[in-house]
């Protein structure tokens, strides 16, 4: 488990980017706490009850308590830290204040994967009163660190086994399990672009007739992506959350997952193909996303409308959805960098305005987006591959 990579965990707000904190928690950390001998404490009682809650399970899971050293640390108040085995291999420890952090969404969603065959993080111990909690290890490789960013072909098996495990989670669920992704959280979500993107970052009165573009095109977002069927919904189904096979084991391992949701089918194909750290061609997005149509329809996911039959139709609900995630994180970027001081967000959100004018361009219903996104940001309108129906 590449738990160095591990990102922090953010409100339900913001939960499906909780990795936006990815630039800046390796910052936060001084010279002690990423020592990889030895781990600082804030407070000496928290380390006394770690250690002799290690030295308790010593016996039953051939544990080297002295072996305890930082593998990550969150920008909030979860951290991992990894210790060896007598057998010569290598557990996780996550250290999360139980009056700072909630571990049962990732102790619930983990063993929803496990029952659906995905190769998570196996819980093997939770001290729930002091917060600490024993995990497997999954490596130090994401498929991130794997991918070859000039030839994205050379990358296709890779984003086949994500798909693979895409389907697979989406097989096994169950209605009334995880948190609906419904309206209010849509809404929510949607409510950050122009109270913080446009408001606060751009300086714009978002009143008038900018208000009413916005109204109406998040009622055509929210209503078109709640007609989808839904299914388990990781929220950050991307590479830097998924990790590479280790030993004899061929899948690839999932982490990131306690924000998971029941929600549009869309979603996480969306995530996982306009990536928040990497843009690849639309030719490649296109194959991956048909491979994924393909097998999905075969599983009986998409037996919607005409979906299972017209993958121009399915092609544009997950651009439709992908639209409101872009919309969401460029919000949540420019929050970031204005409320929090973390400077490096917006110099990354071109990606996103980038992936909102692209899908904006190719749908007459979102031209009125298009306009607005250009007058805002002050460039000629672009033209994209214009699959699916205008």
């Amino acid at each position: 488990m590449d738990y160095p990579r591990v990102p922090p965990n953010i409100t339900q707000e913001c939960g499906p980017v909780a990795w936006l904190d990815f630039y800046n928690w390796n910052e936060n950390l001084n010279s002690d706490q990423i020592s990889t001998s030895n781990v600082t404490w804030a407070e000496p009682q928290r380390q006394l009850a770690c250690i002799s809650w290690l030295e308790a399970l010593a016996q039953t899971h051939g544990l080297v308590p002295s072996s305890l050293r930082i593998a990550s640390a969150d920008a909030s108040f979860r951290r991992y830290l990894r210790v060896d085995t007598q057998a010569g291999a290598s557990l996780i420890v996550m250290d999360a204040p139980p009056d700072k952090e909630n571990c049962e969404p990732f102790v619930k969603v983990a063993k929803l994967m496990q029952l659906a065959g995905l190769k998570a993080p196996e819980v093997l111990a939770w001290q729930e009163a002091q917060g600490f909690m024993l995990l497997t290890d999954l490596g130090d490789q994401t498929m991130m660190s794997a991918i070859d960013v000039k030839n994205s072909q050379a990358n296709h098996a890779l984003y086949m086994q994500a798909v693979d495990a895409l389907i697979a989670w989406q097989l096994s669920s169950k209605a009334g399990v995880l948190p609906s992704y419904d309206e209010a959280l849509l809404n929510r979500e949607l409510s950050l672009f122009p109270d913080w993107y446009l408001a606060q970052h751009r300086q714009i009165d978002v009143q008038g007739k900018i208000r009413n573009t916005l109204d109406s095109t998040f009622k055509m977002l929210v209503t078109r992506n709640l007609a989808s069927p839904s299914v388990f919904v990781h929220r950050d189904f991307m590479p830097r959350n998924l990790m590479m096979p280790t030993g004899s084991d061929a899948a690839l391992g999932v982490l990131d997952f306690q924000d998971a949701v029941y929600g549009p089918v869309t979603y996480d194909v969306a995530s996982l193909m306009r990536d928040a750290f990497l843009t690849w061609e639309e030719d490649f997005v296109l194959d991956v996303t048909i491979r994924y149509w393909e097998k999905a329809r075969k599983a009986g996911l998409l037996d919607f409308e005409d979906w299972h039959q017209d993958f121009g139709v399915f092609y544009r609900a997950v651009e439709w959805m992908g639209l409101q995630r872009h919309l969401k994180v460029a919000g949540i970027f420019a929050r970031l960098t204005l409320r929090d001081g973390k400077e490096k967000y917006l110099a990354d959100a071109p990606r996103f305005i980038a992936y909102i004018r692209s899908t904006a361009a190719r749908y007459i219903e979102l031209r009125p987006l298009l306009r607005l996104i250009e007058e805002v940001e002050g460039k000629d309108g672009v033209t994209g591959f214009a699959f699916g129906r205008m």
